[in-house]
Protein backbone atom coordinates (compact mmCIF):
# COMPACT_ATOMS: atom_id res chain seq x y z
CA UNK A 1 0.00 0.00 0.00
CA UNK A 2 1.70 3.04 -1.24
CA UNK A 3 1.54 6.31 1.08
CA UNK A 4 0.63 9.58 -0.92
CA UNK A 5 1.98 12.86 1.18
CA UNK A 6 0.10 16.17 0.97
CA UNK A 7 2.74 19.01 0.58
CA UNK A 8 1.05 21.75 2.23
CA UNK A 9 1.08 24.88 0.75
CA UNK A 10 4.37 27.24 1.85
CA UNK A 11 2.87 30.45 3.65
CA UNK A 12 5.12 33.53 2.69
CA UNK A 13 5.40 35.77 6.15
CA UNK A 14 6.40 39.20 5.00
CA UNK A 15 10.01 40.70 6.18
CA UNK A 16 9.70 42.58 8.92
CA UNK A 17 9.80 46.13 8.16
CA UNK A 18 12.85 48.25 8.96
CA UNK A 19 14.76 51.10 8.05
CA UNK A 20 14.65 51.90 4.17
CA UNK A 21 17.30 51.69 2.18
CA UNK A 22 18.89 54.87 0.70
CA UNK A 23 21.85 55.88 -1.17
CA UNK A 24 24.06 59.00 -0.65
CA UNK A 25 21.67 60.88 -3.12
CA UNK A 26 18.76 60.59 -1.24
CA UNK A 27 19.57 60.32 2.72
CA UNK A 28 18.32 62.95 4.92
CA UNK A 29 20.55 64.31 7.21
CA UNK A 30 19.55 64.98 10.73
CA UNK A 31 18.02 68.32 11.46
CA UNK A 32 20.63 69.57 13.64
CA UNK A 33 22.99 69.00 11.00
CA UNK A 34 20.83 71.04 8.34
CA UNK A 35 20.78 74.09 10.93
CA UNK A 36 24.32 74.01 11.28
CA UNK A 37 25.06 74.31 7.58
CA UNK A 38 23.36 77.55 7.97
CA UNK A 39 25.93 80.37 8.15
CA UNK A 40 24.13 82.71 10.67
CA UNK A 41 23.75 79.22 13.35
CA UNK A 42 26.80 79.85 14.88
CA UNK A 43 26.99 83.29 15.38
CA UNK A 44 23.56 83.63 16.64
CA UNK A 45 24.94 81.34 19.71
CA UNK A 46 27.98 83.56 19.96
CA UNK A 47 25.81 86.92 20.28
CA UNK A 48 23.65 84.96 23.04
CA UNK A 49 26.60 84.05 24.93
CA UNK A 50 28.33 87.13 24.95
CA UNK A 51 24.65 88.85 25.62
CA UNK A 52 24.29 86.33 28.68
CA UNK A 53 27.54 86.91 29.75
CA UNK A 54 27.63 91.00 29.95
CA UNK A 55 24.49 90.55 31.35
CA UNK A 56 26.11 88.70 34.52
CA UNK A 57 29.12 90.78 34.54
CA UNK A 58 27.90 94.33 33.33
CA UNK A 59 24.76 94.70 35.48
CA UNK A 60 23.99 98.21 34.25
CA UNK A 61 23.44 96.23 30.80
CA UNK A 62 20.06 95.35 31.97
CA UNK A 63 18.78 98.78 32.17
CA UNK A 64 16.35 99.28 28.82
CA UNK A 65 18.64 102.85 28.19
CA UNK A 66 21.88 100.65 28.23
CA UNK A 67 20.36 97.96 26.09
CA UNK A 68 18.92 100.72 23.89
CA UNK A 69 22.58 102.22 23.18
CA UNK A 70 24.17 99.23 22.52
CA UNK A 71 21.92 98.15 19.68
CA UNK A 72 22.72 102.05 18.75
CA UNK A 73 26.49 101.28 18.71
CA UNK A 74 25.76 98.18 16.80
CA UNK A 75 23.46 99.72 14.21
CA UNK A 76 26.48 102.14 13.04
CA UNK A 77 28.69 98.74 12.50
CA UNK A 78 25.59 96.87 10.69
CA UNK A 79 24.96 99.09 8.23
CA UNK A 80 28.02 99.24 6.80
CA UNK A 81 28.54 95.56 7.43
CA UNK A 82 25.60 94.65 5.53
CA UNK A 83 27.15 96.05 2.03
CA UNK A 84 30.55 94.96 3.13
CA UNK A 85 28.80 90.87 3.39
CA UNK A 86 27.60 91.40 0.36
CA UNK A 87 30.79 92.24 -1.43
CA UNK A 88 32.91 89.17 0.54
CA UNK A 89 29.65 87.07 -0.86
CA UNK A 90 30.43 88.38 -4.51
CA UNK A 91 34.27 87.49 -3.42
CA UNK A 92 35.70 90.63 -3.35
CA UNK A 93 37.07 93.23 -0.20
CA UNK A 94 37.11 96.89 0.57
CA UNK A 95 39.53 98.35 2.47
CA UNK A 96 38.45 101.51 1.72
CA UNK A 97 35.31 101.62 3.37
CA UNK A 98 36.05 103.21 6.66
CA UNK A 99 37.97 105.77 5.30
CA UNK A 100 34.79 106.66 2.57
CA UNK A 101 32.39 107.32 5.80
CA UNK A 102 34.34 109.85 6.90
CA UNK A 103 35.27 111.17 2.96
CA UNK A 104 31.05 111.24 2.33
CA UNK A 105 30.91 113.45 5.43
CA UNK A 106 33.56 115.83 4.78
CA UNK A 107 32.52 116.50 0.99
CA UNK A 108 28.88 117.49 2.57
CA UNK A 109 30.03 119.44 5.25
CA UNK A 110 32.83 121.27 3.27
CA UNK A 111 30.77 121.87 0.09
CA UNK A 112 27.38 123.37 2.17
CA UNK A 113 29.75 125.50 4.22
CA UNK A 114 32.32 126.89 1.99
CA UNK A 115 29.55 127.33 -0.96
CA UNK A 116 26.76 128.72 2.03
CA UNK A 117 24.23 125.85 0.13
CA UNK A 118 21.31 124.33 1.46
CA UNK A 119 22.80 121.39 3.62
CA UNK A 120 20.85 119.00 0.96
CA UNK A 121 23.00 119.70 -1.58
CA UNK A 122 26.19 118.98 0.09
CA UNK A 123 24.29 115.53 0.73
CA UNK A 124 23.42 114.70 -3.00
CA UNK A 125 27.14 115.35 -3.90
CA UNK A 126 28.08 113.20 -1.05
CA UNK A 127 25.96 110.41 -2.66
CA UNK A 128 27.72 111.09 -5.84
CA UNK A 129 30.79 110.67 -4.66
CA UNK A 130 30.44 107.67 -2.85
CA UNK A 131 28.89 106.25 -6.00
CA UNK A 132 32.15 107.52 -7.63
CA UNK A 133 34.55 105.71 -5.51
CA UNK A 134 32.62 103.07 -5.33
CA UNK A 135 32.19 102.73 -8.95
CA UNK A 136 36.20 103.00 -9.89
CA UNK A 137 36.86 100.80 -6.78
CA UNK A 138 35.15 98.22 -9.19
CA UNK A 139 36.09 99.14 -12.05
CA UNK A 140 39.57 98.82 -11.59
CA UNK A 141 39.01 95.62 -10.07
CA UNK A 142 37.15 94.05 -13.36
CA UNK A 143 39.45 95.39 -16.09
CA UNK A 144 42.89 94.72 -14.20
CA UNK A 145 42.42 91.63 -12.14
CA UNK A 146 44.06 92.84 -9.61
CA UNK A 147 43.10 91.41 -6.23
CA UNK A 148 40.77 93.89 -4.82
CA UNK A 149 42.87 94.07 -1.47
CA UNK A 150 45.48 95.62 -3.54
CA UNK A 151 43.04 98.26 -5.45
CA UNK A 152 41.08 99.13 -2.65
CA UNK A 153 44.32 99.53 -0.31
CA UNK A 154 45.38 102.08 -2.45
CA UNK A 155 41.83 103.67 -2.36
CA UNK A 156 42.23 103.90 1.15
CA UNK A 157 45.56 105.61 1.55
CA UNK A 158 44.60 108.05 -1.06
CA UNK A 159 41.24 109.12 1.10
CA UNK A 160 43.14 108.94 3.74
CA UNK A 161 45.37 111.49 2.55
CA UNK A 162 42.77 113.68 0.88
CA UNK A 163 40.61 113.42 4.08
CA UNK A 164 43.10 115.26 5.94
CA UNK A 165 45.24 117.41 2.94
CA UNK A 166 41.81 119.16 1.61
CA UNK A 167 40.33 119.81 5.03
CA UNK A 168 43.05 121.30 6.20
CA UNK A 169 43.23 123.66 2.76
CA UNK A 170 39.79 124.61 3.49
CA UNK A 171 39.10 124.90 6.92
CA UNK A 172 42.77 125.57 7.78
CA UNK A 173 41.72 122.47 10.58
CA UNK A 174 42.00 118.87 10.64
CA UNK A 175 37.55 119.47 11.10
CA UNK A 176 34.73 121.09 9.47
CA UNK A 177 33.06 123.84 10.62
CA UNK A 178 29.55 123.59 12.51
CA UNK A 179 26.80 123.11 10.25
CA UNK A 180 23.87 123.29 12.76
CA UNK A 181 22.50 126.45 11.84
CA UNK A 182 22.29 126.17 7.95
CA UNK A 183 19.42 125.74 5.53
CA UNK A 184 17.97 121.81 5.61
CA UNK A 185 20.05 120.76 8.72
CA UNK A 186 17.16 120.49 10.92
CA UNK A 187 14.93 118.33 7.94
CA UNK A 188 18.14 116.07 6.83
CA UNK A 189 18.71 115.37 10.88
CA UNK A 190 15.59 113.76 11.21
CA UNK A 191 16.19 111.48 8.26
CA UNK A 192 19.72 110.51 8.96
CA UNK A 193 20.51 111.19 13.29
CA UNK A 194 16.38 111.41 14.54
CA UNK A 195 15.38 109.47 17.72
CA UNK A 196 11.74 108.27 19.21
CA UNK A 197 11.03 107.25 22.32
CA UNK A 198 9.76 103.49 23.30
CA UNK A 199 8.55 102.54 26.68
CA UNK A 200 10.66 106.19 28.08
CA UNK A 201 13.71 104.66 26.51
CA UNK A 202 15.05 106.99 23.47
CA UNK A 203 15.82 104.96 19.88
CA UNK A 204 18.03 106.12 17.97
CA UNK A 205 16.66 106.09 14.10
CA UNK A 206 19.72 103.93 12.65
CA UNK A 207 18.49 100.76 14.46
CA UNK A 208 15.65 100.56 12.38
CA UNK A 209 17.55 101.83 9.36
CA UNK A 210 20.02 98.38 9.64
CA UNK A 211 17.02 96.39 10.53
CA UNK A 212 15.15 96.95 7.15
CA UNK A 213 18.62 97.39 5.12
CA UNK A 214 18.92 93.55 6.87
CA UNK A 215 15.10 92.94 5.55
CA UNK A 216 16.05 94.10 1.92
CA UNK A 217 19.52 92.40 1.90
CA UNK A 218 18.07 89.01 2.32
CA UNK A 219 15.24 89.35 0.18
CA UNK A 220 17.74 90.53 -2.61
CA UNK A 221 20.04 87.16 -1.72
CA UNK A 222 17.32 84.71 -1.70
CA UNK A 223 14.40 85.75 -3.82
CA UNK A 224 15.67 87.68 -6.36
CA UNK A 225 18.02 86.96 -10.01
CA UNK A 226 20.82 89.41 -8.34
CA UNK A 227 21.19 87.54 -5.29
CA UNK A 228 21.97 84.74 -7.06
CA UNK A 229 24.30 86.54 -9.40
CA UNK A 230 26.17 87.70 -6.44
CA UNK A 231 26.17 84.06 -5.35
CA UNK A 232 27.53 82.77 -8.56
CA UNK A 233 30.49 85.53 -9.63
CA UNK A 234 31.66 84.72 -5.52
CA UNK A 235 31.90 81.10 -6.00
CA UNK A 236 33.25 81.00 -9.69
CA UNK A 237 33.38 84.02 -11.67
CA UNK A 238 33.88 82.07 -14.70
CA UNK A 239 31.80 79.62 -14.87
CA UNK A 240 28.94 82.49 -13.93
CA UNK A 241 29.94 84.38 -16.84
CA UNK A 242 29.56 81.22 -19.21
CA UNK A 243 26.14 80.76 -17.75
CA UNK A 244 25.24 84.52 -18.75
CA UNK A 245 25.59 86.13 -15.01
CA UNK A 246 26.88 89.74 -15.94
CA UNK A 247 30.01 89.43 -13.43
CA UNK A 248 30.85 92.89 -14.67
CA UNK A 249 27.71 94.33 -14.01
CA UNK A 250 27.39 92.82 -10.58
CA UNK A 251 30.63 93.23 -8.88
CA UNK A 252 30.86 96.98 -9.85
CA UNK A 253 27.38 97.33 -8.55
CA UNK A 254 28.22 95.75 -5.27
CA UNK A 255 31.42 98.19 -4.59
CA UNK A 256 29.00 101.02 -5.32
CA UNK A 257 26.39 99.28 -2.81
CA UNK A 258 29.28 99.56 -0.42
CA UNK A 259 29.82 103.67 -1.78
CA UNK A 260 26.19 104.16 -0.93
CA UNK A 261 26.61 102.24 3.13
CA UNK A 262 29.61 104.28 3.67
CA UNK A 263 27.33 107.76 2.30
CA UNK A 264 24.31 106.83 4.36
CA UNK A 265 26.71 106.23 7.85
CA UNK A 266 28.27 109.74 7.08
CA UNK A 267 25.76 111.11 6.66
CA UNK A 268 24.34 109.63 10.28
CA UNK A 269 27.34 110.70 11.47
CA UNK A 270 27.79 114.40 10.26
CA UNK A 271 23.97 115.47 11.39
CA UNK A 272 24.64 113.37 14.57
CA UNK A 273 27.90 115.86 15.64
CA UNK A 274 27.14 118.63 13.53
CA UNK A 275 31.03 118.15 12.28
CA UNK A 276 33.87 115.57 11.04
CA UNK A 277 37.20 115.03 12.07
CA UNK A 278 39.14 114.29 9.26
CA UNK A 279 41.32 112.02 10.66
CA UNK A 280 38.95 109.42 11.67
CA UNK A 281 37.18 106.25 10.12
CA UNK A 282 40.86 104.42 9.77
CA UNK A 283 40.80 101.12 11.39
CA UNK A 284 36.74 100.82 11.02
CA UNK A 285 36.94 98.73 7.33
CA UNK A 286 38.44 95.92 9.48
CA UNK A 287 35.53 96.26 11.97
CA UNK A 288 33.14 96.01 9.40
CA UNK A 289 35.02 92.89 7.62
CA UNK A 290 35.47 91.21 10.50
CA UNK A 291 31.64 91.41 11.26
CA UNK A 292 30.98 90.01 8.36
CA UNK A 293 33.44 86.67 8.72
CA UNK A 294 32.20 86.28 12.22
CA UNK A 295 28.31 86.48 10.40
CA UNK A 296 29.73 83.36 8.09
CA UNK A 297 30.71 85.17 5.08
CA UNK A 298 33.85 82.92 3.68
CA UNK A 299 37.11 84.71 2.62
CA UNK A 300 36.59 83.05 -0.22
CA UNK A 301 33.57 84.58 -1.55
CA UNK A 302 30.36 82.33 -2.59
CA UNK A 303 29.11 81.62 0.61
CA UNK A 304 27.33 83.44 3.29
CA UNK A 305 24.04 85.78 4.43
CA UNK A 306 22.92 89.02 5.38
CA UNK A 307 21.55 87.69 8.72
CA UNK A 308 24.73 86.66 10.34
CA UNK A 309 26.23 90.23 10.08
CA UNK A 310 23.46 91.68 11.96
CA UNK A 311 24.60 89.03 14.78
CA UNK A 312 28.36 89.97 14.45
CA UNK A 313 27.84 93.61 14.50
CA UNK A 314 25.63 93.01 17.29
CA UNK A 315 28.84 91.19 19.46
CA UNK A 316 30.53 94.12 18.26
CA UNK A 317 27.89 96.32 19.77
CA UNK A 318 27.67 94.48 22.80
CA UNK A 319 30.88 94.15 23.90
CA UNK A 320 32.27 97.79 23.01
CA UNK A 321 29.60 98.74 25.33
CA UNK A 322 29.74 95.69 27.55
CA UNK A 323 33.20 96.73 28.68
CA UNK A 324 32.44 100.01 29.34
CA UNK A 325 29.31 99.46 31.17
CA UNK A 326 31.68 96.53 33.54
CA UNK A 327 33.81 98.98 34.58
CA UNK A 328 37.26 97.44 32.91
CA UNK A 329 40.04 99.44 31.17
CA UNK A 330 38.32 99.76 27.50
CA UNK A 331 41.74 98.93 25.97
CA UNK A 332 41.03 95.56 26.10
CA UNK A 333 38.21 96.18 23.28
CA UNK A 334 40.20 94.90 20.51
CA UNK A 335 41.95 92.14 22.41
CA UNK A 336 38.19 90.69 23.18
CA UNK A 337 37.17 91.64 19.16
CA UNK A 338 40.55 89.68 17.84
CA UNK A 339 39.42 86.40 20.16
CA UNK A 340 36.04 86.62 18.72
CA UNK A 341 37.27 86.96 15.07
CA UNK A 342 39.57 83.70 15.62
CA UNK A 343 36.39 81.93 17.54
CA UNK A 344 34.43 82.66 14.81
CA UNK A 345 36.71 81.48 12.35
CA UNK A 346 37.33 78.74 14.10
CA UNK A 347 33.82 77.96 14.38
CA UNK A 348 32.48 78.47 11.21
CA UNK A 349 35.22 75.82 9.71
CA UNK A 350 33.75 72.80 12.29
CA UNK A 351 30.16 74.16 11.52
CA UNK A 352 31.09 73.40 7.84
CA UNK A 353 32.86 70.13 8.11
CA UNK A 354 30.21 69.11 10.67
CA UNK A 355 27.55 70.30 8.56
CA UNK A 356 28.88 68.61 5.47
CA UNK A 357 29.84 65.11 7.38
CA UNK A 358 27.57 62.04 6.59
Amino acid sequence: MRMTQHAEPAVTTPPAPGPKETDGRTAQRPLALRLLARPEVGVFLGAVAVYVFFLIAAPPVRDGSSMANILYQSSTIGIMALPVALLMIGGEFDLSSGVAVITSALTASMLAYELTLNVWVGVIAALVVSLAIGFLNGWLVVKTGLPSFLITLGTFLILQGVNLAVTKLVTGNVATDDISDMDGFSGAKKIFASSFEVGGVQIKITIVYWLVFAALATWVLLRTKYGNWIFAVGGNKESARAVGVPVTFTKISLFMLVGFGAWFVGMHNLFSFNTVQSGEGVGQELIYISAAVIGGCLLTGGAGSAIGPVFGAFMFGMVQQGIVYAGWNPDWFKAFLGVMLLGAVLINLWVSRTATRR
